[in-house]
């Protein structure tokens, strides 16, 4: 992860995507469902509906339509975020107390109330489920720092301060 940009052949700038092994494994079976077994029956059905005259006033034939440029947008985005994906596995870091990407992060604010947060890509970041994107704000002050480490969370509701209490590593199911 040292250059965040690189140059390709035709001098655009591509941003990398970084991801873990286990975000990378869902968008890739996102991807073969739409593609192999979601677009291949819709198509059919479209066709089928098609094949009824007057598509005007045919609501299967017009969902159908809608639904395949739907499919054909989202296997487009999901694609170009593989092609462009950097995979890295947090367990290759082994023991290690300071944060990096990938790192599962357990932080003890002020009242003494203990949060954990794995730090991921940003295709499978879900904060509800403690999965937070490199790039949020709480994980980029946390980013670097080491096990009783203090981080301030600046935010429009005032400043946090968040003591780092324990790093891992975790092996990745999927």
């Amino acid at each position: 992860m040292a250059d965040e940009h690189e140059q390709s052949e035709s001098s655009e700038v591509v941003v990398k995507n970084y991801i873990t092994p286990n975000g990378y494994h869902k968008l890739k079976l996102e991807l073969d469902h739409l593609w192999k077994i979601e677009r291949p029956e819709l198509v059919k059905m479209v066709a089928w509906a098609a094949s009824n005259g007057d598509r005007s006033e045919n609501g299967d034939y017009i969902y159908g339509k809608k639904r395949l440029r739907e499919i054909d947008r989202r296997v487009r985005f999901l694609r170009k975020r593989l092609e462009i994906s950097e995979v890295i596995d947090p367990a290759m870091r082994g023991q290690c107390d300071q944060v990096f990407f990938g790192a599962t992060v357990t932080v003890c604010d002020v009242d003494g109330r203990e949060n954990t947060y794995s730090i991921v890509g940003v295709d499978e970041a879900d904060a509800g489920d403690g999965m937070i994107s490199w790039v949020s704000p709480l994980a980029r002050v946390l980013l670097g720092l080491r096990e009783g480490d203090t981080a301030i969370l600046r935010s429009p509701v005032g400043d946090q301060e968040l003591e780092i209490v324990e790093v891992n590593y975790l092996v990745q199911d999927g």
